[in-house]
């Protein structure tokens, strides 16, 4: 029988539940307290979402669809592992479950498809950190063999997925006889600094945009991008902001919005909250009518995207 590859899927995390949130806040802060007007905040978000964050569910579901995509596809078995960077089951704890079951070969995807040194990077260095820790399996570590997937927002089924989406909601807008929406593409923002320093994550979501847009048959005057849901620490940040870029579209006269969320692959606060209240919210106070498209989930496009993106890395490993 041929030797299981593991897959390693990691996630950001969020809480499991409403008390969940401040020790939730204190591992996304390293363990800086949180103040008590923005855990209640944070809190309400979750409340109103549903009392907890989808992304762990979510990301089983994509994991569990992948792994019965490969397994289908192929006469070497696969079994896919959820690992979350600030919350259980923390990366940690996965690859200790890797390292129990004698999983040898890796391949190590992030739920994103960019690369950013504070996103990214974050994620292999506690993945780095979790192969260290696992003292008891020596042998394990000495036949280890991984391979870490970095930015994979050039693939094409990629594109495709998402522009399915965008196309169906277009579609919606058009048979409830709505204005032409221009497209709203959305990253989630990072501190601006790190594109000063050469960090690619702004370049790559620009150019996702493109891509996107090119798959869904979207000229240029049909879209434009900008980031959202920005941290609390004062800094500045990525931008132009979803609040500003809907508050210029309502002083041009634009009357109808499809943001896109190309950014995020699964619904979590960001686009539950943060697009579905918040901006829906802002929105109709400008006037604008605003959608937006769904979020890939585990859509079978987006599975099988993924899926090559994983044989794919086997191919040039």
């Amino acid at each position: 029988m041929k030797p299981t590859t593991g897959i390693l899927m990691m996630a950001y995390g969020g809480p499991d539940s409403l008390e969940s949130v401040e020790p939730y806040l204190l591992d996304v802060r390293g363990g800086r307290p949180t103040s008590p007007e923005l855990i209640e905040e944070i809190r309400h978000r979750y409340e109103v979402i549903g009392g907890k964050s989808p992304l762990l569910d979510i990301t089983r579901q994509q994991a569990q669809a992948l792994e019965d995509y490969l397994n289908a596809k192929s006469d070497s078995p696969y079994k896919v592992f959820v690992g979350m960077r600030h919350w259980y089951p923390y990366i940690r704890e996965t690859v200790a479950n890797m390292a129990t079951a004698g999983i040898t070969k890796i391949i190590a995807i992030c739920m994103t498809p960019f690369f950013s040194r504070m996103s990214t990077g974050a994620y292999y260095d506690q993945l780095e950190r979790a192969i260290a820790e696992q003292i008891d399996y020596s042998d394990w570590q000495n036949n280890l063999s991984i391979t870490k997937i970095g930015a994979w927002y050039t693939h094409s089924l990629f594109h495709k997925a998402i522009a399915t989406n965008i196309k169906e909601s277009l579609l919606i807008a058009t048979e409830k006889g709505l204005p032409p929406p221009t497209v709203l593409f959305t990253a989630h923002s990072l501190p601006a600094i790190l594109a000063e320093q050469g960090d690619p994550y702004a370049e790559q979501f620009a150019h996702l945009a493109t891509l996107v847009a090119e798959e869904a048959g979207l000229h240029l005057s049909q879209y434009e991008y900008c980031f959202q849901s920005a941290g609390a620490q004062n800094t500045r940040w990525l931008g132009p902001s979803l609040e500003e870029t809907l508050e210029k579209f309502s002083k041009i006269g634009k009357g109808s919005v499809l943001i896109a969320p190309i950014g995020f692959l699964s619904d979590h606060v960001e686009v539950l909250f943060d697009i579905d209240v918040e901006a829906m919210q802002l929105a109709s106070q400008l006037n604008l009518h605003l959608m937006r498209s769904s979020s890939p989930n585990d859509h079978p496009l987006f599975i099988k995207a993924l899926a090559n993106i994983i044989i794919e890395s086997e191919q040039t490993s």
